[in-house]
């Protein structure tokens, strides 16, 4: 296209069909569902992190008791936690293993590697809810303590999102059940990143969860709450 014609386009006419002006340079790799996806992550990040800073504040009382750091505190041993984060990542292997052999159109590989996703994923929710258990036999149940109540809300904030997740994976199992792998490529990709971020979620929540008294103290001082040795 001559500079002449591009300066003496007039977009605010009606054009011909197809011939949008305000489409016709749109990037290929533009699509709405991955748009979509990004404002869904940014709402989970501000309602985690308002929910993490508010733990924080909290933190702040002389009532707080951090679930760690401490040999007789429950998530002084991490074992269980570790485990729990090898499984979820098996899970996000899993779906990135799903996405690969979807360009393939391999159909059955596809639904094995989902299938292993949401089993993975599955086994992971019934992790937590022993580690729940284990936490209220030790004497920190859901109203016991500040802590463990951020513990069990956290994880269950997270957990949901999770379940969300394979909700959301159901149409993509009637599509390969149809035999239909074609258009399987970007919704895997999309199913991907959405798997990738809960895995890096779960992390930060683990990290943070199973923290000293010092670190949370720390973070909370650099949030604007009372006062740490930096």
């Amino acid at each position: 296209m001559s500079i002449f014609s591009k300066l003496t386009e007039k977009p605010w006419l009606a054009q011909p069909e197809g011939q949008d002006a305000a489409l016709q340079y749109l990037p290929d790799d533009v699509w709405p569902q991955r748009t979509a996806l990004k404002f869904l992550l940014a709402v989970i990040s501000v309602l985690f992190s308002l929910f993490i800073v508010t733990m924080l504040g909290r933190s702040q009382l002389p009532d707080f008791q951090v679930l760690a750091g401490e040999p007789w505190l429950p998530l002084s041993d991490r074992t269980s936690l570790w485990l729990n984060s090898a499984i979820l990542l098996g899970s996000s292997l899993c779906m990135q293993c799903a996405q690969w052999l979807a360009r393939q159109q391999r159909g059955n590989a596809v639904l094995a590697a989902l299938t292993a996703a949401v089993a993975l994923v599955m086994l992971f929710l019934f992790a937590q809810y022993r580690l729940w258990l284990q936490l209220a036999d030790a004497g920190f149940g859901f109203t016991d303590t500040a802590a463990s109540n951020y513990f069990y809300l956290l994880t269950a904030l997270h957990g949901a999102h999770l379940l969300g997740g394979v909700i959301a994976l159901l149409p993509v199992f009637w599509q390969l059940a149809k035999g239909g792998t074609a258009t399987l490529a970007k919704t895997l990709i999309l199913c991907c990143w959405y798997w990738h971020y809960l895995l890096l979620l779960w992390l930060l929540l683990f990290w943070l969860l199973s923290s000293p008294a010092q670190t949370i103290n720390t973070l909370a001082a650099l949030c604007g709450f009372g006062e740490a040795n930096l």
